[in-house]
């Protein structure tokens, strides 16, 4: 018999190991290319493109480790990568003036990813 919410557990760590990688992928390219991003004629009240790029890669590494930690399964894992995606959504609110479409997809995918862990991420329901 297959544990409820499994498969919703399943798409969270899914979906924070995309998204952290997708990250380190923007946070470089918004490194390397800052013209790739800068089209819209993005304003930051802090730092510039590159800083959030080095925020970007940073929080892309710990959405991974955040990932793993959902896999492996338990309480911790649950809470890590919940606070990993409600941090993440407010920093792609952020990066929301340089390209808003993507931003926007991955803030559906974080708040996906929250209800996820927020309702099945919890010990195994007996029956």
């Amino acid at each position: 018999m297959v544990e409820k919410g499994l498969g919703w557990i399943m798409f969270a760590w899914i979906m924070l190991l995309t998204a952290g990688v997708m990250n380190i992928i923007n946070g470089i390219v918004a490194l390397d290319r800052t013209s790739f991003w800068s089209d819209y004629g993005a304003v930051y009240i802090y730092g510039d493109l590159r800083t959030w790029g080095w925020i970007l890669l940073a929080w892309g590494i710990v959405l991974i480790i955040g990932a793993v930690s959902v896999w492996r399964g338990g309480e911790i894992g649950r809470w890590i990568g919940i606070v990993a995606a409600m941090i993440n959504l407010l920093i792609q609110l952020v990066f929301l003036p340089a390209y808003p479409f993507w931003a926007l997809t991955i803030m559906v995918l974080d708040v996906l990813i929250i209800y996820g862990l927020a309702v099945y991420g919890g010990r195994p329901q007996e029956t």
